[in-house]
């Protein structure tokens, strides 16, 4: 791999060994972000064999296919065995058969995302134990916001410690970042809390609201990817992810006004610990399931070319939802379904930072 880590540290990325073999980062992802179509590269051959030799479960459309989950407020003591259980139900979905109106059965997801307050206080037992779980535990890579939680703890209480935002860093470059996925763009922005308001609704901020005006059809890295290759093409699939959900953002409208006539698909969420899903002016808001509450779930999301789904699953009772207030099931238009494919300045770093 030594010559792979010479061209990434060309690029001032840091990227390892370990994880571009287990993204299953390929030759057509680096001919990808290196802007040269067809034309030919020569690429160690290492690098080249890093895909994985996965069996595709689902029908002959393709499809990008992730789970959801938010927080999960690790204790500040470190204790995660109220994650496990929804972590091993995660590990086992692929093959699970959909039901029948959906049709189909699970395929191995490309990722699994986290809408924040993954800790109930920043403290680095919390952190260690989170990128354990997720590294160690969790089978598949996974993506995450910061809450509010994560940023100033519980109600009322102020100066917590940086140490999520620092972690948080570390592993994507800025406390807002964006990424592709199958044909998809998800713009994840980073909006501070206000504790002094004592109040879990409020305004996503300013900042946050900017972020996602400029990045709905650009990657955010800056620094790390020339501008000619920096730009989304227009109508691309759009997936936004904030903390606070429909019912606790209190500016909901320039939100939506914000997103412009973008293509925006999905709006994921968190921070009401409940899977719960809200059209709002064209928009469909997926509140995401919190391991710390009454219902046991996750959601699995599949997108294809035409179709967006995103269903809880009861890992407890081990069924699917059926409610109507927590399944999305409706007709989408131009999804490049292009497979899952990533380009190596999108992937999160993976540090293990200490």
């Amino acid at each position: 791999m030594e010559d792979i880590n010479r061209f990434i540290h060309g690029t001032n990325l840091c990227f390892k060994k370990e994880t571009a073999m287990s993204i299953g980062f390929t030759r057509r992802d680096m001919m990808q972000f290196l802007g040269v179509g067809a034309i030919s590269m020569a690429l160690p051959k290492r690098l080249l064999g890093a895909q994985k030799d996965g069996k595709d479960k689902q029908p002959a459309a393709k499809s990008l296919t992730f789970f959801g989950w938010s927080d999960t407020h690790i204790p500040t003591n470190g204790d995660g065995s109220k994650l496990w259980p929804a972590i091993d139900a995660m590990n086992s979905l692929p093959g699970r058969a959909y039901p029948k109106n959906i049709g189909g059965v699970v395929d191995t997801p490309a990722f699994v995302f986290n809408c924040g307050d993954i800790t109930e206080w920043p403290t680095p037992q919390a952190k260690k134990t989170y990128e354990d779980l997720i590294t160690k535990r969790l089978r598949f890579p996974s993506y995450e916001i910061l809450g509010n939680h994560d940023e100033a703890g519980a109600d009322g209480v102020e100066g917590a410690p940086p140490i999520m935002k620092e972690w948080f860093k570390r592993r994507y470059g800025d406390l807002g970042y964006t990424f592709d996925q199958g044909g998809v763009h998800f713009v994840c922005p980073f909006s501070a809390y206000d504790e002094s308001l004592g109040n879990p609704a409020q305004d996503l901020t300013t900042e946050a609201l900017d972020f996602i005006r400029k990045n709905l059809n650009r990657h955010y890295s800056p620094d790390l990817v020339p501008e000619k290759l920096a730009s989304i093409p227009k109508g691309t699939p759009i997936i936004v992810a904030t903390h606070l959900c429909y019912d606790a953002m209190t500016n909901r409208d320039a939100f939506v006004d914000a997103l412009g006539d973008a293509n925006v698909i999905m709006v994921l969420s968190g921070h009401y610990h409940k899977a719960k899903v809200t059209p709002y002016r064209g928009v469909n808001f997926v509140q995401l399931p919190s391991v710390n509450s009454e219902w046991p779930e996750v959601t699995v999301i599949r997108i294809t070319s035409n179709r967006l789904v995103a269903i809880p699953y009861d890992y407890s009772k081990r069924q699917w939802i059926d409610s109507s207030g927590k399944v999305l099931d409706v007709e989408i238009k131009n999804h490049r379904a292009s497979g899952i494919q990533t380009s190596i300045h999108e992937m999160p770093r993976f540090a293990q930072a200490k």
